[in-house]
């Protein structure tokens, strides 16, 4: 249940500003073409990005970051309750062979993320069973040998066992762990204040501190913390080469792949889009390499063209090679053949129909197809440096990942996304300049 909080808070906040900007503050008066139009559902061109969806989206998304990780550059009264820091102590009633009983307090105290606590000073107490001490780290438990320092006949080698545990009865003995009455057995969990107890297989004592609902760490730093690692890196580099070096590695691989890619890809979509026998020869190799995911190649690329900088080259451009085929292909079978007749009947040669007719009529379907084989060789360079990379965001991520530098993965997967999004943004703005006519007939 508690994985899905943060996804019922979306829900909630997405439907609240749903509400709020479509009802309470909308604009009484619309502006463009899709104000005059008397028709909107279902038309394709009525349906704009409403703006203010788009940023509240993005702030949704960093706050639940945010009140999920304890950020400082979230409100404190906004945080998810962490991870119990502080000490407790519950007690524990030993009985051994010949019945006797002795009861003995654990002292435990849990440490703050990142730092190694004190273990508590304590009196062993003057029975058999003495008083335990242990530090437990936030967000782990940790299991504590209750019987190292008690006497002799009160050690689980000599048939002792816990009988009770901050007063609640426990019917566990570890010597009948092994019978069949007892296997299926749960474990006694006992709830002592902010933490629960329990028993390991052999009766040692598991010590699970209250986690509270925030992320470790480990798993999810904060906001602040990726931005540090990013203005670290940024300043000082990373494994001997800078940041930007980095990513330009990365680039340098996505476009000259992509280019490859569609120096061969467009030519072949064409030739197949127009010819019956280049497309009876080429569409089944096409359509059998289409769904086969680009990843799947990579032991076959180091195996013809080795871990370099060429096999990386060579898998983007198998990434993009069918992806603009098809795409290119697409774009000559939806030329209207209205045009073309059109063309034929004021005299014009088949060169001529090629580049006035069915190559401006398909560059809509190119830059479609360019925009995707950009996106997946940009989310497959990543792949393809995590084998022998020395610089790339792909090695970044990977380095950091076998350190466990999770501010580190997290910022490289953001900057690769931004990457990403702005050359989806310059593809567009390049299709508006080179494609006035897209959409309009």
């Amino acid at each position: 249940m508690t994985s899905m909080v943060p996804f019922l808070i979306y829900l909630a906040i997405f439907a609240a500003s749903y509400l709020v900007v479509n009802k309470a503050i909308r604009r009484a008066v619309r502006t463009g073409l899709a104000a005059r139009k008397t028709v909107t559902f279902g038309d394709e061109s009525a349906v704009v990005p409403d703006r203010a969806a788009s940023v509240i989206s993005i702030v949704t998304l960093f706050l639940l970051w945010g009140i999920f990780t304890g950020s400082a550059l979230v409100p404190a009264f906004l945080h998810m309750p962490g991870p119990y820091i502080g000490g407790g102590r519950f007690t524990y009633v030993v009985e051994d062979r010949d019945g006797r009983r002795d009861e003995a307090t654990v002292f435990w105290r849990v440490a703050a993320p990142g730092e190694k606590g004190e273990k508590p000073e304590i009196d062993p107490g003057e029975g058999p069973a003495k008083n335990d001490a242990i530090v437990i780290r936030a967000y782990r438990s940790a299991q504590l040998s209750w019987d190292r320092n008690d006497e002799d006949g009160f050690r689980r080698k000599a048939g002792a066992r816990i009988i009770e545990i901050a007063g609640v009865p426990v019917d566990y003995d570890p010597a009948r762990r092994g019978e069949a009455d007892a296997s299926d057995r749960p474990k006694p969990v006992v709830e002592v204040e902010n933490a629960t107890v329990t028993l390991s297989d052999k009766g040692a004592l598991i010590i699970t501190p209250y986690t509270g609902w925030q992320m470790e760490p480990i798993w999810l730093p904060p906001p602040e913390d990726v931005v540090k690692r990013l203005f670290d890196i940024a300043s000082e580099g990373f494994r001997g080469a800078t940041l930007w070096e980095h990513l330009g590695f990365s680039l340098m691989r996505v476009v000259v792949g992509f280019f490859f890619g569609s120096l061969v890809g467009i030519p072949l979509g064409y030739a197949m889009g127009l010819s019956n026998w280049f497309r009876g020869w080429f569409d089944p190799i096409v359509e059998f390499m289409r769904p086969v995911p680009p990843l799947a190649l990579i032991p076959l690329v180091i195996i013809w063209a080795g871990i370099g900088e060429l096999g990386k080259i060579v898998l983007l451009f198998l990434a993009a090679l069918w992806i603009m085929a098809i795409a290119a292909r697409s774009g000559v079978s939806g030329v209207r053949i209205s045009k073309v007749h059109a063309a034929y009947s004021l005299g014009a040669s088949k060169s001529q129909i090629m580049r006035h007719v069915i190559v401006p009529n398909s560059l809509p379907e190119l830059f479609t197809g360019a925009r995707v084989a950009m996106g997946v060789c940009w989310g497959t360079v990543v792949a393809a440096e995590l084998v022998a990379a020395e610089k790339g965001a792909g090695m970044m991520i990977m380095v950091a990942s076998k350190f466990q530098n999770t501010d580190i993965v997290i910022m490289g997967i953001i900057l690769i996304g931004v990457i990403g999004f702005g050359i989806d943004i310059l593809m567009r703005w390049l299709e508006r300049r080179l494609v006035p006519w897209k959409g309009k007939g």
